[in-house]
């Protein structure tokens, strides 16, 4: 969705002098934060992938946290966080993602509305 709004926005930006430069750039940053998140959850599945291929889910934990620190991502030392607190970092991305999402269509309605000045409505 958030490419699609970016492929479609730039032809619509010259109709009736649609908007200002400001909420183009709005538009851009909810458009690419989902992409930019989505990135990060397939690192994330990169990682929970690692951590199955261990036996242990302990041992697998704690090869995520070697492959991070070794990244310069997380610091060595102490205990492995549990994988539910993992998950539900996940979790919290993915409404991230959804929000991001939500608020550049409802930017880009608002945007194309003005642009129609209404006339659709009628």
């Amino acid at each position: 969705m958030a490419l699609l709004i970016l492929a479609v926005a730039p032809p619509t930006a010259g109709a009736h002098g649609f908007t200002g430069p400001l909420a183009w750039w709005l538009l851009l940053f909810f458009c690419l934060l989902p992409l930019a998140l989505s990135v990060h959850l397939l690192f994330d599945a990169a990682l929970f992938r690692l951590a199955a291929s261990h036996e242990e889910e302990t041992t697998g934990l704690a090869a995520i946290d070697d492959v991070l620190a070794r990244m310069g991502l997380r610091s060595r030392g102490g205990a492995p966080a549990p994988l539910d607190a993992r998950l539900a970092g996940c979790r919290r991305l993915i409404w991230k993602q959804r929000i991001a999402l939500i608020v550049g269509g409802l930017l880009y309605a608002v945007l194309l509305l003005d642009t129609v000045d209404g006339a659709g409505l009628c």
